[in-house]
């Protein structure tokens, strides 16, 4: 049952004659359960829109353009429950939070719809075939999957689900129907790394145009894994054993398709000391979002947003402060000292932040808190105002992880909170205050 809430005055809903509280139940004789199927069957020149008020049945036709919206609001974004992972990894991040942080962190998606919606990635270990045989209908693509192997006996393993390693069978029906897909290779050290991870390359290459990306990044790894599958870091020296690993199968792939579909993510290296690839070498950052190629982008943008300032930008005269995690640390100090060279008068305070609060191998921005922040920027020169990653709060922007405000930690640090895209240009000019 899909309970409309809301509908935008003056909207084409509004003037058909919808109201909130109706009961959405189909359009054009098909029944509508979600977004995906509302979304697929409003795309059409003229709809036929039945709803269910107080008992009764009622029928709205409505003219539009193909892929104008009508003005509807519902409870959920998804008209319905997120799907709940059913798998157990053995790298599950979610498993190793510590105790006492927000319910909702808890709460662990593997949803086909929000894949499509918002790039999260998922499983397939929770659909049938009925699920796949509407992406391809509705022709949902690109669909982002976690893979990490192609071997059917080691995804159960690693993923504890004895449906894990059945579901890979998709993979095929998906790239058979001309489904685009980007993959996802959580590596584990001593499980699907080395001669797994080139067969997994090796599989999914076969898979290539659909298959269309693949990144490689390391299983996260916090300080709270006590009673969890044992897993270890890796070193620095293996962290460029599989850049090289995934580097060379990436340069074949060019060779034979024009693309190299498999890369590596920033964090490997960052942690093996492996100078980071230059901005072209990422192609398209299909899979900037999974950590692959940010850090190059972001310089780029950095330097050419700072190559468009004029002479009065130039001469900005501002105290600023930065606070970023270990991975970022070099690249975001490389480029502020590079502004403040560009711009005379503007002083720059870079601060490497630890991440403390989850511990282990945790040193994305992102994942910073503000009790992390707060004690180890308390009694620093901050200048006029902290930059800091909008990535470190919530989507709704107002609580880091730990539960801390923006406003609370202003207060505490007594200083300004700027919070900055992870785009180099906006970036700059936030410093700027341009």
């Amino acid at each position: 049952m899909v309970r409309i809430t809301g509908v935008e005055r003056h909207s084409r809903a509004d003037k058909a004659g919808i109201r909130a509280g109706d009961i959405l139940i189909s359009i054009n004789g098909k029944n509508i359960t979600d977004v995906l199927d509302f979304r697929f069957y409003l795309a059409d020149d003229n709809i036929d829109v039945k709803v269910k008020r107080n008992g009764a049945e009622f029928d709205f036709y409505i003219k539009k353009d193909t892929y104008d919206d009508i003005g509807l609001e519902f409870e959920k974004p998804l008209m319905d429950d997120k799907m709940h992972c059913v798998n157990k990894c053995i790298f599950c991040f979610i498993d190793q939070l510590p105790k006492g942080m927000r319910k909702s962190l808890y709460f662990k998606d593997d949803d086909s719809r929000l894949s499509f919606l918002h790039g999260n990635y998922i499983t397939l270990t929770n659909l049938d075939r009925h699920d796949i045989d509407r992406i391809i209908e509705m022709h949902i693509s690109p669909v982002n999957i976690s893979v990490h192997t192609t071997d059917p006996e080691l995804r159960r393993k690693m993923m504890l689900n004895p449906r894990a390693g059945e579901v890979l069978e998709y993979l095929d029906v998906l790239h058979k129907a001309g489904i685009k897909m980007r993959g996802q290779i959580v590596l584990c050290r001593g499980i699907n790394d080395g001669e797994a991870l080139r067969k997994t390359m090796s599989d999914l290459e076969r898979l290539y145009p659909e298959m269309e990306s693949v990144s490689i990044v390391p299983a996260g790894l916090t300080a709270y894994r006590d009673g969890l599958y044992p897993l270890e870091p890796f070193t620095p020296d293996e962290c460029r054993e599989v850049i090289e690993e995934v580097s060379a199968f990436g340069d074949e792939c060019l060779k034979r398709h024009g693309t190299k579909i498999f890369f590596a993510s920033d964090e490997f290296y960052v942690k093996s000391g492996v100078e980071l690839p230059p901005f072209d070498y990422w192609e398209e950052f299909t899979q900037i979002e999974n950590g692959v190629g940010m850090l190059s982008s972001f310089e780029h943008e950095f330097t050419g947003a700072m190559l468009t300032l004029d002479d009065e930008e130039r001469q900005s005269a501002r105290e600023v402060s930065v606070a970023t995690g270990y991975a970022s640390y070099d690249m975001i100090k490389k480029c502020c000292d590079a502004l403040c060279s560009f711009c005379p008068d503007l002083k720059i305070h870079v601060y490497k932040i630890k991440n403390n609060f989850f511990g282990g191998e945790v040193t994305v921005t992102g994942l910073l808190t503000g009790v992390d922040l707060y004690e180890q920027l308390k009694g620093r020169e901050l200048g006029d105002e902290l930059m800091l990653s909008r990535s470190m709060l919530r989507a709704e922007g107002d609580l880091f992880l730990c539960g801390e405000t923006p406003e609370g930690l202003e207060e505490k640090l007594g200083v300004k909170l700027k919070f900055c895209e992870n785009d180099g240009a906006d970036f700059l000019f936030s410093i700027l205050d341009i």
